[in-house]
């Protein structure tokens, strides 16, 4: 796709926002392609270190160039810290955007049902992924047949490991840093909260996990999604770990579709069926 073909199209295309819920960030956007359907759909949680000053307008790039590629797109928004968000919200407000698909257009393929999100984004995408073996209680814990079953969770500079994370900050002098501030303390004094949230500890997911990191990104370490695609590799998960050499594999590279990142993603997309994920993840509930 031509870049001025590209910018025309994200610059008239904002899709049409729907509520599932009555604040003011819980809401989505919805993406179609041309045509009646049934179109593949890719659920889009942005990043941000979880953090209100961050919302779903980083991902409408993303958004533009799937359409194009002929899925449709749920770009959704979600309380974050600093606006009622963090330990539990956050991750009940993922859960719930993610069911609002059932029923919200009669075009969607919810058959085909990918998840994919950048840096704490990812960390979401790879959480709600596993909510169905969440035990009963639990934020966005689903009980028996999912909404909407997953077919494929993608994490892109993703914080993969929610304790690593922590450390990491911890390492230098940063107390946890965002991590803390999600979840209201270390992984020592809520480990009940972080054997939840933290996607490690729910390995391996039902369906095929992608992971693509920057091997130079400073802002996530890929030693998190190396941690993530050992754990899962060795539980009999079936994870990819595509990690990027040099400036290509930059933190924010990853929600620039010109960039060769984001070409690495669509290549997956593109080649790999999302189908049978979905059959699996409905079988386990």
């Amino acid at each position: 796709m031509g870049r001025a073909r590209w910018i025309r199209h994200y610059l008239t295309t904002r899709g049409r926002s729907y509520r599932y819920g009555s604040d003011r960030s819980q809401t989505g956007d919805l993406h179609l392609p041309s045509g009646a359907g049934p179109h593949p759909v890719i659920v889009l949680i942005h990043g941000g270190s979880w953090q209100k000053r961050y919302g779903r307008a980083v991902m409408r790039s993303l958004a533009a160039d799937l359409v194009m590629r002929g899925s449709a797109v749920w770009n959704i928004e979600y309380r974050r810290i600093g606006n009622g968000g963090g330990w539990p919200q956050t991750f009940a407000d993922v859960a719930a955007a993610i069911d609002r698909l059932d029923g919200l257009h009669p075009s969607l393929d919810l058959g085909r049902v990918q998840l994919l999100g950048h840096s704490s984004g990812g960390h979401l995408a790879l959480w709600a992924a596993g909510r169905t073996a969440l035990p009963t209680g639990a934020p966005g814990a689903i009980a028996g047949r999912p909404r909407v079953p997953i077919a494929r969770a993608i994490s892109l500079a993703g914080v993969c490991d929610l304790a690593g994370a922590y450390r990491d900050r911890s390492k230098i002098g940063q107390h946890g840093g965002a991590v803390w501030a999600l979840m209201g303390g270390s992984p020592d004094r809520l480990p009940e909260h972080y054997d939840i949230a933290d996607p490690l500890r729910r390995v391996p997911l039902a369906m095929p996990v992608l992971l693509v990191h920057g091997v130079l990104d400073k802002t996530v370490s890929v030693r998190l999604s190396r941690s993530y695609a050992a754990a899962a590799s060795e539980a009999g998960g079936d994870v990819e770990l595509v990690e990027i050499e040099g400036q290509d594999g930059g933190h924010r590279e990853f929600i620039d579709p010109p960039n060769a990142a984001w070409a690495t993603v669509v290549a997956r997309l593109a080649t790999q069926a999302v189908g049978a994920g979905a059959d699996r993840a409905g079988a386990r509930s």
